[in-house]
C-alpha cells in the first residue's frame, strides 16, 4: 500500500477530481498509468503540500534561492495540470490549499495564519507563468520538431535556455517534456548559453547607466513622421500581455528601420503604436520587460521614458533583429509591478492618513514609488512623534483591512479639482480630462455630489499610476523611517505586501532575540552579547515605531548590566581585599602574592593595589588575574622593601618579560597587562622568587 493511498493524500485527490472534472485516483503507476492521470494527481498533490508550507515559512517566488526552488515547484506543478488535467491556470493551486488547511492546520497553525497570502501568492505566480506558458510549450514544440527533422535526439542548450530567458521554463521542467518527446538536453550548451547571456547582461548593466534619451531634436523628427503616433499607453492600467507595432527604432542619434546594422551589445530604443508598459513618471518607477517575436526576437526592456506623448522603451537585443512594422507581444514583468501598484496605493493611503492625523496643512513635495518601498515627502513644521506616527500607521492598517474597492476614472479637469477633500500636488501641470483615483468609493458617486462632506472619509487624488484592484491585496504598510529632509519637509519610508511580511518577521526574530538577553546571567558572554546585539539594532531594517520600542528596551538591558557589572566589581573588589586582609591576619608577613583565578575583573586588581598604597603601606603585595584571556596583575612595594632593593617597576617588568605585554606606574605600585595567560602560574612563581632573593 502506498502513501499516496491513504487519508493523507485523500482529500486532495477528491478536491482535485472536483475541481477538474477529472476521473477518480486509481493509484496505478509507470506503465499502468499509460493516460498520466494517477501521476499527475500525486505530482499536484505533493506540490500543494511544498508550495504551501514554504510560502507559510516565508519563501517567496523568485529566481534566488529557496525562492526559485519554490518557483520551480509552482510552474512544474502548473504544466502539469494544464497538460494532464487540462486546467486553466492562474487560479488553480489556490483551490487545493483550504482543503490541505482543513486536513493539516490544527497541527501546523502556521499554515492556517498564511492562508489567505499563500493563496495570493499563488494567484499572482500562477498568472504571471499563464502569460508564457502557452507560447513557451508552442516553442517547445518547434525546437522539438527541429531535432526531429535532423533525426536528432538532442534538445540544444541554446534553445533550452531561451525556453528559461523568454518564456520563464526553469530547466528542470524543458528536461521533463523533452523526456516525453524522446529527447535529451545538451547540458553543456546550456551552460555555454547561460555564462554567455550572463556576461552579456554584465555589460550591458555597465552600460545602462548611459541611457539612450530623446532629445528636443529628435522629438522635431518625430513630429514629422506622419507614420510614428503618439503612443497609446491606456493597457499599462491592464495586466494582460498585448501585441503592438514598431513605429520608430532609435539608435545613435538617428531613427533606422531596422537593428540589422546595429552592433550586437548595443542600447536600442523603440516607439511602438501601443504599450501596457508603465513609462516612468508622477514618482512612478518605469515598468521593465520584453518585446518578443516569438523564436526570432528578443528585446530586454530596461527602461521606458515618456516625451511629448511618445514612449520610449530602451534595452538591449537578445537575440534576432527587429524591423519598424514587426508586430511584437509585449511582456512587461509582472512580478515586478505588483510590490509597485502595492506601494503606490499605500502611498495614497498614507497620504490619507497623514491628512487625517496630522491636519490639513500636509501637502505632498514629491514621492517615490519603487518595487522595494514607498517614499512620501509633505510639508509639515516638526518631527513626528512616535504616538502620532502609530496613530497614522494604525489609520492606514485599518484602511488597508477594509478591502475597499479602488476606483479611477478621467475626469474634467475643472470639475475634478472641486471635488470635496481631492488630493493633488501643488503647482503640478495636470492633463484634461485628469484621471481621479478613488479609495472605497466610486468616481462617479463621487461626481454626482461633489462638495459632500463625506468624501473627507475616503482617499482621492489626481493620479496617472498603477494600483491594486482592492487595498486589501497591500497586506500590510509598515513604516520604516520618519525623518526631516529640509526646513517644513517629512519624508517618511514605508513598505508594503510581502516586504512589510518581511521586516515584520525580522521584528519578531529580534524580539525573542531581546528576550533571551533579558533572561541571560551577568557575564562575558552577556557582555559580548549585549555589544553584538547593539550594532544588529543600530541597522535594523524594521518599523521605525518597533525599532524606537526595541531602543528603549534595549537601553533598560544595558542599564541593569550596568548596575549587575558594578555590583559585581565591587563584590569581587571586597572578595580581593578579604583575601588580602585574611592573609595577613593568619600570618605574620609582610607579603603577599596571588593568582585571583579568572572571573576577577581589572578594576578589582588595580583598586586593591590602590587600597593597599594607601591603607597597608607596610605590606608588599603582587596579585594576579586572567580576565577575557588577559593576565591583569599589579603589585605594591612597601618602604622598607623598597630600603632593601626591591623595585616595583623592576619587579613588574620581570614578571611582564613571563606573561607577555607591558606594566608601568610611579613609585611603589605598578600595573600590567600580559597577553600569555597560560604563564600566570609561572609569573606568581617568578614574583615569589624575586621577593625571596631578598630575604623578603
Amino acid at each position: 500500500m502506498s502513501n499516496y493511498d491513504t487519508d493523507v493524500f485523500t482529500p486532495l485527490f477528491d478536491t482535485l477530481q472536483t475541481i477538474t472534472g477529472t476521473r477518480e485516483y486509481r493509484g496505478k503507476f509507470g506503465d499502468e498509468d499509460p493516460d498520466g492521470i494517477d501521476t499527475a494527481y500525486r505530482v499536484v498533490a505533493d506540490h500543494v503540500r511544498t508550495l504551501t508550507f514554504a510560502i507559510s515559512d516565508g519563501a517567496v517566488p523568485n529566481n534566488d534561492g529557496r525562492g526559485y526552488v519554490v518557483r520551480r515547484v509552482l510552474r512544474r506543478g502548473a504544466r502539469y495540470a494544464r497538460k494532464y488535467f487540462n486546467s486553466e491556470i492562474g487560479e488553480f493551486f489556490s483551490k487545493i490549499v483550504p482543503t490541505l488547511v482543513q486536513q493539516m492546520g490544527d497541527m501546523f497553525p502556521e499554515i492556517r495564519r498564511k492562508e489567505s497570502d499563500v493563496m495570493e501568492i499563488l494567484n499572482e505566480e500562477e498568472a504571471s507563468f499563464a502569460k508564457t506558458l502557452d507560447r513557451g510549450e508552442r516553442q517547445f514544440e518547434v525546437y522539438a520538431q527541429q531535432s526531429k527533422l535532423k533525426d536528432s535526439k538532442k534538445l540544444h542548450g541554446a534553445d533550452v535556455w531561451r525556453l528559461y530567458d523568454t518564456f520563464g521554463f526553469p530547466v528542470d521542467l524543458t528536461r521533463l517534456m523533452a523526456v516525453e518527446r524522446g529527447l535529451f538536453i545538451d547540458e553543456r550548451e546550456f551552460e555555454d548559453a547561460r555564462l554567455k547571456a550572463k556576461e552579456a547582461s554584465r555589460g550591458e548593466k555597465k552600460a545602462a547607466s548611459d541611457l539612450v534619451k530623446l532629445d528636443v531634436h529628435d522629438l522635431g523628427k518625430l513630429s514629422k513622421m506622419n507614420d510614428v503616433p503618439q503612443t497609446d499607453d491606456e493597457p499599462k492600467f491592464g495586466r494582460s500581455n498585448i501585441t503592438a507595432q514598431i513605429k520608430a527604432i532609435y539608435y545613435s542619434k538617428h531613427f533606422l528601420q531596422g537593428t540589422k546594422e546595429i552592433p550586437e551589445g548595443e542600447q536600442i530604443g523603440l516607439i511602438l503604436d501601443r504599450t501596457n508598459f508603465y513609462a516612468e513618471q508622477g514618482g512612478q518607477e518605469n515598468d521593465t520587460g520584453k518585446l518578443i517575436i516569438d523564436g526570432e526576437a528578443e528585446l530586454q526592456v530596461q527602461n521606458v521614458q515618456v516625451y511629448a506623448g511618445y514612449i520610449l522603451h530602451t534595452g538591449y537585443l537578445k537575440y534576432g533583429c527587429l524591423s519598424v512594422g514587426d508586430e511584437v507581444i509585449c511582456e512587461y514583468d509582472e512580478l515586478r509591478r505588483w510590490p509597485i501598484r502595492n506601494n503606490h496605493t499605500g502611498t495614497h493611503i498614507l497620504n490619507f492618513s497623514l491628512r487625517e492625523v496630522l491636519g490639513d496643512g500636509i501637502d505632498q513635495k514629491g514621492s517615490l514609488v519603487a518595487p522595494e518601498k514607498l517614499r512620501f515627502d509633505f510639508s509639515h513644521r516638526s518631527q513626528i512623534s512616535l504616538e502620532e506616527l502609530e496613530q497614522i500607521e494604525d489609520k492606514s492598517t485599518r484602511y488597508i483591512r477594509q478591502n475597499c474597492q479602488v476606483y479611477s476614472k478621467d475626469v474634467p479637469l475643472a470639475t475634478a479639482r472641486e471635488i470635496n477633500s481631492l488630493r493633488a500636488v501643488f503647482g503640478e501641470a495636470y492633463p484634461d480630462p485628469v484621471r481621479v483615483v478613488s479609495v472605497g468609493i466610486e468616481v462617479e458617486e463621487l461626481l454626482k455630489d461633489i462638495k459632500n462632506s463625506e468624501w473627507r472619509n475616503f482617499s482621492i487624488e489626481f493620479c496617472g499610476g498603477t494600483h491594486v484592484q482592492k487595498t486589501g491585496d497591500i497586506k500590510e504598510l509598515v513604516i520604516i523611517e520618519e525623518s526631516g529632509i529640509a526646513k517644513g519637509i517629512r519624508r517618511i519610508i514605508a513598505f508594503t505586501g510581502e516586504a512589510a511580511y518581511a521586516v515584520q518577521r525580522l521584528a519578531e526574530d529580534f524580539n525573542e532575540r531581546l528576550s533571551r538577553l533579558e533572561k541571560m546571567q551577568y557575564g562575558h558572554e552577556k557582555e559580548q552579547e549585549v555589544k553584538t546585539t547593539q550594532s544588529d539594532l543600530n541597522q535594523l531594517e524594521i518599523s521605525a515605531i518597533t525599532k524606537t520600542k526595541f531602543r528603549d528596551r534595549f537601553a533598560k538591558i544595558v542599564k541593569a548590566q550596568l548596575e549587575e557589572q558594578k555590583a559585581q566589581q565591587k563584590a569581587e573588589a571586597k572578595k580581593v581585599l578579604d583575601s588580602i586582609a585574611d592573609h595577613f591576619d593568619r600570618h605574620d608577613t609582610k607579603s603577599f602574592i596571588s593568582n585571583m583565578g579568572v572571573s576577577t575583573n581589572q578594576k578589582a586588581i588595580s583598586d586593591a593595589i590602590t587600597h593597599v598604597s594607601k591603607k597597608n603601606k607596610d605590606k608588599t603585595v603582587y596579585l594576579f588575574s586572567v580576565v577575557d584571556g588577559k593576565v591583569i596583575h599589579g603589585c605594591h612595594v612597601s618602604e622598607a622593601a623598597s630600603k632593601k632593593g626591591i623595585s616595583a617597576s623592576e619587579l613588574s617588568a620581570k614578571v611582564s618579560d613571563i606573561v607577555g605585554g607591558k606594566a608601568g606606574g610611579k613609585g611603589a605600585t605598578s600595573i600590567g597587562n600580559g597577553t600569555k595567560p597560560e604563564k600566570v602560574d609561572d609569573g606568581v612563581e617568578a614574583a615569589t622568587k624575586y621577593l625571596e632573593s631578598f630575604h623578603l
